[in-house]
Order: structure tokens, then sequence, then C-alpha cells
């Protein structure tokens, strides 16, 4: 019993790095949380005895664990994470001011919405050599263990992995102030129902991406919207909502969180570039909800 409880104890201090690995692999919280309880489940019946580094051992547990998932997501041919086809992650959503332990156990370092729609793209093998070696600085020696491949062919796929990824578009200000300027520039905009301010903030090449909760509430008419124009009607029907909306962290970077009487009806992450608001995750769903507006502090559960 005592040697379960150390390795328990040692298992979990490792967890907030696990769940990140798993949450980067598979842009959900709630299957992050059932590849990490995986994790440890394989270690509780793992013979210990060769291994040295117990946190690179569990890291690429729980990096197979995760391409397993993700195969057998492929295999179902499942839309993933809502019903319309596209892809919008679990955000991380926390209070704008002070730490928050899963903020920062997520984030390591900063990953956001709109990279994690990217990572969505490649094939589950490409996603581990990149998640693994680039985010985490596994070599290319254990992941291509996990692959089955060599180290160059493990290094090639992480290759074509950074490409995508760069190829996806200029990265997002990483300014917080900046950031919080563009965003509080399109609220008031849109509070004030000033379609002209709004088009000002919105960067020409924007992009609107909404999950399965934005269409069946009617927030949004379709799945993806691209343009200042298209993007400002669709956020200009819906200003009524604005004053509603409060500022908060999204996956490290601003966002708002619409709260209606004590019912939290969105998250929206943001992404700005040039000082302009060039991209925006809507996030509707109830059963996604209830988490981020508790890790907020609105009080709604």
């Amino acid at each position: 019993m005592a040697d379960d409880e150390v390795l328990a104890g040692r298992f979990e201090e490792h967890r907030g790095h696990l769940r990140a690995v798993a949450y980067r692999m598979l842009g959900s919280l709630g299957e992050a949380d059932d590849a990490v309880q995986e994790t440890w489940l394989r270690l509780s019946r793992a013979d210990l005895t060769d291994v040295r580094n117990l946190g690179g051992w569990l890291t690429t547990v729980t990096g197979r664990i995760c391409l397993d998932m993700l195969r057998a997501r492929r295999t179902r041919r499942e839309e993933p994470m809502d019903g319309y086809g596209t892809f919008l992650p679990d955000p991380v959503v926390g209070p704008l001011d002070g730490a928050d332990p899963e903020q920062e156990a997520l984030r390591a370092d900063s990953v956001g919405l709109a990279l994690l729609v990217v990572l969505d793209t490649l094939r589950p093998a490409e996603r581990l050599a990149f998640v693994l070696h680039d985010m985490f600085g596994v070599p290319f020696d254990d992941i291509a263990a996990v692959l089955d491949r060599s180290p160059a062919a493990t290094r090639q796929l992480a290759g074509r992995a950074r490409r995508r990824v760069r190829d996806a578009g200029p990265a997002p200000q990483p300014d917080p102030a900046r950031q919080r300027e563009a965003v509080e520039a399109f609220l008031a905009a849109s509070r004030g129902g000033d379609f002209e301010a709004l088009l000002a903030v919105l960067h020409p090449e924007v992009v609107l991406r909404v999950d399965a909760g934005a269409l069946a509430t009617g927030t949004a008419a379709s799945r993806v919207l691209k343009g200042r124009r298209p993007v400002a009607e669709q956020a200009f029907l819906y200003r009524s909502l604005s004053p509603h909306a409060r500022l908060v962290r999204v996956n490290g970077g601003i966002g708002t969180l619409t709260v209606v009487d004590g019912r939290p009806l969105s998250v929206v992450g943001f992404t700005v570039r040039d000082g302009m608001v060039d991209g925006m995750y809507i996030l509707s769903d109830p059963e996604r909800l209830a988490g981020p507006a508790e890790a907020a502090g609105t009080g709604a559960a």
C-alpha cells in the first residue's frame, strides 16, 4: 500500500504536464482527462525497473494513448467536437486578472484556439511528432518508438506539421495589451451599434468559426465566415447580447464570456493581428460552457 501511495504521489507531480500534452493532442478537455487516467492505469500495472526518467516515460505513454484516440476518431469518421464538421477545441477559460492554475498548466508555451484548429488538420502521426517534439522537447528517438518509425521519418513528420502550422497564416499578436485594446474596441462598436467602427476593428482577412451550439441557437447561420463585412454583419445581428459580455482569459489570450440571467451563452476567443481582430471562435454548446463559466468565476453552473 505504501508503494502504491508513493507511485500515486509521483504521478500527481506530472498530472498537469500530462494533461497539457493530451489537450494539445486532442483539443478536448474531457478526452484529455480520459487519456491521463489511462496513463495512470498503465503506470499502475507497469514494471518500472528499467525506467530511469518517469516524466519522460509518462509523456510518451500519454502520447501513445492520444495517438490511438485520434486514429480511432478518424476511423469512425467522426466530426470532431461538433456534428457539423467544424472543429473547435474546448476553450480553457479563466479570470482576466490573476493566475489561474489550469490556465497556466495547459498554456505552458501558450496554445491558442487558432493553433489547435490547425493541429486538427494534421494526420495523427504528424500531430504527435509536432506536439511532443516542438512543444515539449521529446527526442525524436523516443517519438519514433511510439510511431514504430525511424527517427529520420519521425523528423520528417514533424517538419511537415511545422510547415502546415506556418502556412496557416501569420502568428497572432502576442502582446496582451494590444489584444485587449482590439477586443475592447470590438465590444464598444458592437454595444454602440456602430457598424462602421465594427468594420474598422476587423482585419480584412478575418475569419469567424462557430461550433454546433451557435448554429443550433441561431447565434450564427454558417460554420465559417470570412471577410470583414460578413463577420461584421453577423456580429451586428447579435449586438443586443454584447452588454452581457465580460472579458476573460481564453487559452491565454483575451476573450469574452457572455452570461445572461446566470446562464452562460457563449465563449468567444479572439486573435489579433496588426491591431485588428483577425479571428473569432464562438462556442455556444451548453455542455461545453458550464466548466468555462465556473472557471471564470461567474458562479454559473
